[in-house]
Protein backbone atom coordinates (compact mmCIF):
# COMPACT_ATOMS: atom_id res chain seq x y z
CA UNK A 1 0.00 0.00 0.00
CA UNK A 2 1.47 3.50 -1.11
CA UNK A 3 1.40 6.43 0.95
CA UNK A 4 0.29 9.61 -0.78
CA UNK A 5 -0.53 13.43 0.21
CA UNK A 6 -3.91 13.81 -1.89
CA UNK A 7 -7.13 13.85 -0.03
CA UNK A 8 -9.75 11.07 0.35
CA UNK A 9 -12.08 10.63 -2.12
CA UNK A 10 -15.41 10.38 -0.59
CA UNK A 11 -18.34 8.06 -2.51
CA UNK A 12 -21.02 10.86 -2.90
CA UNK A 13 -23.77 8.61 -4.83
CA UNK A 14 -24.19 7.10 -1.46
CA UNK A 15 -25.27 10.50 -0.06
CA UNK A 16 -27.26 11.59 -3.06
CA UNK A 17 -29.09 8.16 -2.81
CA UNK A 18 -29.67 8.37 0.80
CA UNK A 19 -30.62 11.92 0.80
CA UNK A 20 -33.51 10.94 -2.11
CA UNK A 21 -34.51 8.31 -0.35
CA UNK A 22 -35.27 10.56 2.97
CA UNK A 23 -36.73 12.84 1.48
CA UNK A 24 -39.16 10.98 -0.58
CA UNK A 25 -40.47 8.17 1.96
CA UNK A 26 -43.53 10.64 3.38
CA UNK A 27 -46.54 8.40 2.76
CA UNK A 28 -50.11 10.01 1.97
CA UNK A 29 -53.74 8.35 1.84
CA UNK A 30 -56.73 9.26 0.47
CA UNK A 31 -60.07 7.93 -0.37
CA UNK A 32 -60.13 6.03 -3.94
CA UNK A 33 -63.22 7.93 -4.77
CA UNK A 34 -61.19 10.83 -4.23
CA UNK A 35 -57.99 10.34 -6.33
CA UNK A 36 -60.52 8.74 -9.30
CA UNK A 37 -62.64 11.08 -9.50
CA UNK A 38 -60.11 14.51 -9.37
CA UNK A 39 -58.11 12.32 -11.71
CA UNK A 40 -60.91 11.87 -14.38
CA UNK A 41 -61.64 15.54 -14.13
CA UNK A 42 -58.85 16.71 -15.32
CA UNK A 43 -58.21 13.92 -18.30
CA UNK A 44 -61.69 15.04 -19.70
CA UNK A 45 -60.48 18.65 -19.33
CA UNK A 46 -57.49 17.43 -21.80
CA UNK A 47 -55.09 16.98 -19.54
CA UNK A 48 -52.49 14.06 -19.29
CA UNK A 49 -52.63 10.66 -17.32
CA UNK A 50 -49.63 11.78 -15.85
CA UNK A 51 -50.23 15.25 -15.41
CA UNK A 52 -53.86 14.40 -13.79
CA UNK A 53 -52.19 12.19 -11.31
CA UNK A 54 -49.86 14.52 -10.13
CA UNK A 55 -52.23 17.57 -10.11
CA UNK A 56 -54.74 15.48 -8.40
CA UNK A 57 -52.64 14.40 -5.47
CA UNK A 58 -51.08 17.84 -5.33
CA UNK A 59 -54.63 19.46 -5.70
CA UNK A 60 -55.94 16.61 -2.67
CA UNK A 61 -52.68 17.60 -0.31
CA UNK A 62 -53.94 20.84 -0.48
CA UNK A 63 -57.62 20.56 0.40
CA UNK A 64 -56.68 18.52 3.16
CA UNK A 65 -54.09 21.10 4.45
CA UNK A 66 -57.30 23.96 3.78
CA UNK A 67 -59.80 21.56 5.02
CA UNK A 68 -62.26 21.87 1.69
CA UNK A 69 -64.08 19.31 0.24
CA UNK A 70 -62.21 18.48 -2.89
CA UNK A 71 -65.82 17.50 -4.59
CA UNK A 72 -66.63 21.00 -4.30
CA UNK A 73 -63.73 22.19 -5.28
CA UNK A 74 -64.00 20.30 -8.46
CA UNK A 75 -67.58 22.10 -8.82
CA UNK A 76 -66.39 24.96 -9.04
CA UNK A 77 -63.53 24.47 -11.56
CA UNK A 78 -66.69 22.95 -13.83
CA UNK A 79 -67.07 26.76 -14.48
CA UNK A 80 -64.11 28.20 -15.75
CA UNK A 81 -62.11 27.98 -18.95
CA UNK A 82 -59.44 25.52 -20.17
CA UNK A 83 -57.22 28.68 -20.20
CA UNK A 84 -58.23 29.42 -16.46
CA UNK A 85 -58.56 25.95 -15.14
CA UNK A 86 -54.58 25.98 -16.47
CA UNK A 87 -53.89 28.98 -14.94
CA UNK A 88 -55.66 27.71 -11.08
CA UNK A 89 -53.53 24.35 -11.58
CA UNK A 90 -50.50 26.34 -12.29
CA UNK A 91 -51.40 28.47 -9.11
CA UNK A 92 -51.93 25.58 -7.07
CA UNK A 93 -48.61 23.50 -7.81
CA UNK A 94 -46.80 26.55 -7.54
CA UNK A 95 -48.19 26.98 -4.21
CA UNK A 96 -46.90 23.06 -3.32
CA UNK A 97 -43.43 23.25 -4.83
CA UNK A 98 -40.05 25.42 -3.43
CA UNK A 99 -39.59 28.76 -4.50
CA UNK A 100 -36.52 27.97 -6.60
CA UNK A 101 -38.78 25.85 -9.22
CA UNK A 102 -41.94 27.24 -10.00
CA UNK A 103 -44.25 26.80 -13.23
CA UNK A 104 -45.60 29.69 -15.55
CA UNK A 105 -47.06 31.12 -18.17
CA UNK A 106 -46.85 34.01 -20.18
CA UNK A 107 -49.41 36.48 -21.83
CA UNK A 108 -48.33 37.73 -25.59
CA UNK A 109 -47.90 41.78 -25.21
CA UNK A 110 -48.99 43.05 -28.40
CA UNK A 111 -47.34 46.71 -29.15
CA UNK A 112 -48.47 48.96 -31.42
CA UNK A 113 -45.46 50.30 -33.39
CA UNK A 114 -46.52 53.03 -34.63
CA UNK A 115 -46.98 54.89 -31.31
CA UNK A 116 -44.13 53.57 -29.72
CA UNK A 117 -41.83 55.48 -32.08
CA UNK A 118 -40.95 59.24 -32.10
CA UNK A 119 -41.16 61.18 -34.99
CA UNK A 120 -39.75 64.47 -35.53
CA UNK A 121 -40.72 66.41 -38.43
Amino acid sequence: MTTTNLPTVQDLTTNVKTFFNNTFNKTVSFPASQIDITVAFFVKRGFDQTSANSIAIVLLNQARAERVDVFKLLDTFKSLTDIQLSQVVAQVVNASRDKTSLLGYRTATVDNTFEARNILI
